[in-house]
This record gives structure tokens, C-alpha cells and sequence, in this order.
């Protein structure tokens, strides 16, 4: 059921770090190219630090994944994850759809 979809803790957490702008930029862009955390740091008038605790929480919806080369931590986009946020909005809409297709039914037929 889609209720269930989108109320599960994982749901949550992806769609709440999806909710802030600079959040899905560096999804977008990393889903192109991992960066270094410093190189993403450098796009946004925020500092490093700033940037990580954007990086974290991103890393704790599981939309990116951090790895280690040489000093540099590397983030990379998981597209998978974004499809299972895509897939639970394709269902909140198909709820949505079936309900006004209902309604339109009631509408139609004669008194």
C-alpha cells in the first residue's frame, strides 16, 4: 500500500534531505562525478564543515556514499535510491489520480 511506501524511516529520511536545496544540488552533481567534499565546499558560499553536515545527512539517507582516497573523502550519488524516492512519489500520485478517476465516475452517473 502507498501509505506504507512513504512511511517507512528510510522514506523519511530521504525525502527530508531531499527537502533542502543545497542537499539535491550535490545529489545532482555527484551523480554525474563524485567529488571531494573541498571540491563541493567550493560550489556553495558555506564553509567545509557546513558542506559535510550537508554530506552526513545525504549519507544517512543512503542517496550518497563516502569514500576514501588518499586524504580526500570522495561522494558519489546512488541512483538506485533516488529511484525508490521517485517510486514512492509515482505512487502518492497514482493514488491521487485513482481518487479524482473515482470521483469523476460518481460525477457521471445520472440521479
Amino acid at each position: 500500500m502507498v501509505v506504507d511506501l512513504l512511511s517507512s524511516p528510510e522514506t523519511d529520511r530521504v525525502f527530508h534531505a531531499l527537502a533542502d536545496g543545497t542537499r539535491r544540488d550535490i545529489v545532482r552533481t555527484v551523480l554525474v562525478e563524485a567529488h571531494s567534499v573541498s571540491a563541493l565546499a567550493r560550489r556553495y558560499p558555506m564553509s567545509v564543515a557546513a558542506v559535510q553536515k550537508h554530506v552526513a545527512v545525504l549519507e544517512e539517507a543512503g542517496l550518497v556514499a563516502k569514500r576514501r582516497q588518499g586524504r580526500e573523502s570522495l561522494v558519489s550519488g546512488d541512483i538506485d535510491r533516488v529511484r525508490d524516492a521517485r517510486s514512492a512519489l509515482d505512487a502518492f500520485e497514482q493514488l491521487w489520480r485513482d481518487r479524482v478517476a473515482q470521483m469523476e465516475r460518481i460525477l457521471a452517473e445520472d440521479p
